[in-house]
């Protein structure tokens, strides 16, 4: 049996959009975002934004009853970060951090709701040179 919310969205299994080109407003409310270089030099520390929700301007609540625990940031399957979220207490959900890669990688972040469960977004490709 699953742990569930009353939206029907899973809290034990990984949640992601149906159509990405089309987003239902669960999706732009949850979905992690990853802003990264396309290009960076190996051995050199750059800067990564992780932002949570606020698709087309549609925010994530930050309430007690409601709020994202936490977001991590993924190099491949390796994980590089935990950034961990207090209700209220945040101001958003958007966090940048600074990140140095040897070698060419796919960047993704994981993100999770006290209501809705895990979401992730689509890999972010960034080429080292």
């Amino acid at each position: 049996m699953f742990l569930s919310s009353s939206e029907g969205y899973p809290l034990t299994k990984l949640n992601k959009p149906a159509d990405w080109n089309n987003l239902a407003v669960m999706d732009k409310k949850h979905v992690p975002k990853v802003k990264a270089p396309d290009t960076v030099k190996s051995g050199e520390p750059f800067k990564v934004q992780l932002k949570v929700g606020g698709i087309d301007d549609v925010e994530q609540p930050n309430v007690l009853s409601h709020y994202i625990n936490w977001v991590e940031l993924y190099a491949g399957e390796h994980p590089i970060g935990k950034i961990d979220f207090a209700p209220v207490m945040s101001n958003g959900y958007n966090v940048k951090i600074s990140i140095t890669l040897e070698e060419s990688t796919t960047l993704r972040a994981r993100a999770f709701c006290n209501l809705h469960g895990l979401w992730e977004e689509p890999r972010e490709k960034v080429t080292v040179e």
